[in-house]
């Protein structure tokens, strides 16, 4: 039953998603309110009836009804609960529909948020998303559908009597019970961590985030209306959908550093690149339309930069499920590849025919022209310009180079995470330099000297910080070229937080505390943005320090035997074989860790012997300054094989995401009412980079 409700809900959704793209198109061109109403309600439906959907293949993964196949390919009998819905993004079928329910969510809320205020901009915005939606609800529906149920056919030659369909084929019968419990495949064993239950779907919100800013873009270009409406309705998606990627990518190195058994969070996999372009993109623009609310600049580049994002988007779905690239990240090879390269290539066109259009009859010209290299503006470009070169650099490697030389040589090229760092380390490098100039220059114009006063201090503690690590045994060229930018950019954002604070202390006589807060209330965006400088910058500081300085061994020992890592010394205590409550079969190794000669960690490294492939898990014990990172690769109870990280200061990556998602939040949040004119004068000479 639970089979024949998802189907029929499935196909009211794509029927009412095509109904809504038609009804918008025609409201808008016909001036009908009528039409266009109609085209909104359609749209707002197709939420409730994806939500009915996905609650019964919920149900199905939940109360193991193997007869469905794709509950067969992902669960068994011994898979936990949690795993059971998580199950639910487990595999192809059921991602692409919760990636349409995430979809209709976002288009709802949108909607809701928008109809009222952007009214000129509703039509043309509902038929782009209700366009994504289609799209995505026909490849549910026809090539990878979640509903589909094993039946046998007993009037079919005997190698075709078992087959897969969501409608009953004639004469058919249900296989038993048994025979389906016993056959289940059950979720891949890489996808069974927490970090799972949560990286999949903020990834998901991230891309679909990211279809809003371009359907109001695409909206503003059909419907003329070409001011900076479309910005400010889309401002804070902008940044939901940036914080739900900046998420899902941390949860994804946490998870490879978790799982993968290889000592590290990022490798440069064509997969993890297909995530992080986007994320890129997106950081450019949220950057790029500061410069066009202030200055009314930068309209051309502002558009080309949400149809990128939207594009880098869309390219890496089909990246990630077409099977064109082999990675632990991807999907199998299906037959989805076609439609979505398709689909990809048509928005991008149409959106860059629009724009063209637009641009020739000269309605994107600049209000104002750049005064001269040093102004804000110019700075922020030039990041701009740093982040495509990222973007650019990052895709050939990932795509472009080796599905070239596939095309055209037919040779497999692929290119190594020391050739990614050769080529994107001075780019990162130029980022924090000018994530750290930028905020200390004014809009418009400002002088060589007045930056260069304003650069004293944060470069002072810039020097200061480093002179510490060399201190602390860091050689100084290391920490100077290595660390030096990251910290030169946590130093300003720390500098602009005190000089705004100190400065409503002199005018208003509030307490540190009271200015602090209230600095934070008045301008969130701009303090909120300094909170995200100082995430990005411990996350920089962490990524150094646990590559440049990793320490990689590998040692046989017999039991009761030791071996000296660094400053670490661990002893190989004890070997035992486990079934777990799955049914999976564990060999579980005991170590014991020390250090300046006193026990600091007993760890249980194990591999876990699943039917589908073994499990490396690592052992460590985590402090601010080091993680001891220990991976059992084989062997019995007398002797066995250990690979051993020492990973300095790792744990900043993660701590960096915090602070990172902390600071969108409050970029993102409701603005605060006003408070007295007095202290708006404060805020603005602040704002303006005024010292």
């Amino acid at each position: 039953m639970l089979a024949e409700i998802g189907l029929a809900a499935l196909t009211l959704a794509f029927g009412l998603a095509l109904y809504a793209i038609v009804a918008s198109v025609c409201g808008a061109r016909k001036a009908s309110a009528g039409l266009t109403l109609s085209g909104r309600n359609a749209a707002l439906l197709t939420f409730p009836a994806l939500l009915l959907a996905t609650g019964a293949l919920v149900g199905a993964l939940m109360t193991e009804q193997y007869q469905l196949s794709y509950v067969y390919s992902v669960t068994d009998p011994q898979t936990p609960a949690i795993y059971r819905f998580t199950a639910l993004w487990g595999s192809q079928k059921g991602s692409l529909l919760l990636w349409s329910l995430l979809m209709s969510g976002f288009t709802c809320a949108a909607i809701a948020l928008n109809w009222r205020g952007e009214r000129r901009l509703m039509p043309y915005a509902i038929a782009t998303m209700m366009a994504t939606l289609a799209f995505f609800l026909g490849l549910s529906l026809l090539v990878e559908n979640p509903f589909e149920r094993w039946w046998i056919l007993p009037d079919a030659p005997p190698a075709e009597q078992v087959v897969s369909t969501a409608l009953i084929p004639p004469r058919a019968i249900a296989p038993t019970e048994a025979n389906l419990r016993a056959g289940a495949e059950g979720l891949n064993p890489l996808l069974r961590h927490f970090g799972m239950v949560i990286h999949p779907p903020m990834l998901y919100l991230g891309f679909v985030g990211f279809t809003i800013p371009f359907a109001f873009a695409l909206s503003a270009l059909a419907s003329g209306d070409l001011s900076t409406g479309w910005i400010k309705a889309t401002r804070r998606w902008s940044l939901i959908a940036w914080i739900c990627l900046s998420i899902g990518l941390i949860l994804g190195g946490r998870w490879a550093y978790d799982v993968l058994g290889w000592g590290g969070y990022w490798g440069w996999d064509p997969v993890e690149n297909a995530a992080f372009l986007p994320w890129l993109v997106g950081t450019a623009f949220i950057h790029s339309v500061m410069i066009q609310e202030k200055r009314g600049m930068l309209k051309l580049w502002n558009m080309l930069l949400v149809i990128a994002a939207f594009s880098a988007v869309m390219f890496g779905t089909f990246a990630t499920r077409s099977g064109v690239i082999e990675s632990v990240h991807s999907f199998a090879r299906s037959e989805v590849g076609f439609p979505m390269l398709a689909f990809w290539a048509a928005m991008t066109l149409v959106a860059l025919a629009a724009l063209l259009w637009r641009w020739r009859r000269g309605e994107l010209r600049d209000e104002r022209q750049f005064a001269n290299l040093l102004s804000r503006e110019s700075l922020f470009v030039l990041n701009n310009v740093v982040f495509i070169a990222l973007f650019l650099a990052i895709f050939w490697g990932s795509f472009g180079l080796p599905i070239t030389s596939e095309l055209l040589l037919g040779k497999e090229v692929t290119i190594g995470a020391a050739t990614f760092e050769f080529y994107v380390v001075p780019l990162f490098i130029a980022m924090y330099v000018l994530m750290g100039v930028a905020p200390l220059s004014a809009w418009g114009a400002t002088s060589l000297r007045r930056l260069g006063a304003a650069l004293r201090l944060p470069l002072a503690l810039t020097v200061m910080s480093i002179a510490a690590i060399a201190l602390g045994g860091t050689s100084i060229a290391v920490a100077a070229f290595g660390y030096g930018a990251p910290l030169f950019a946590g130093a300003v954002a720390l500098f602009e937080i005190y000089r705004g604070s100190q400065a409503r202390r002199r005018s208003l006589g509030e307490s540190w505390l009271r200015a602090f807060t209230a600095l934070f209330r008045r301008n969130q965006r701009r303090y909120g943005g300094y909170i995200v400088h100082l995430g990005v910058t411990v996350i920089g500081i962490g990524v150094i320090a646990s590559t440049v300085f990793q320490t990689e061994e590998q040692y046989t020992l017999a039991r009761g035997e030791t071996i000296a890592v660094r400053d670490y010394t661990l002893r190989y205590d004890d070997f035992v074989r486990a079934q777990a409550v799955d049914g999976r079969m564990m060999n579980i190794a005991a170590v014991t860790v020390f250090r300046d000669g006193g026990e600091i960690a007993r760890l249980r490294p194990r591999i876990d012997d699943y039917p589908q492939l073994p499990m490396k898990i690592a052992g460590a014990h985590s402090t601010l300054v080091n993680d001891f990172y220990v991976l059992l690769m084989g062997g019995e109870r007398e002797r066995a094989t250990f690979r051993i990280y020492i990973n300095p200061l790792v744990n900043l990556v993660w701590w960096g995401g915090i602070l990172l998602v902390i600071g969108t939040l409050i970029a993102a949040y409701p603005k605060v009412v006003a408070e007295r004119a007095t202290v708006k004068r404060t805020e603005i000479t602040e704002s303006d980079g005024v010292v």
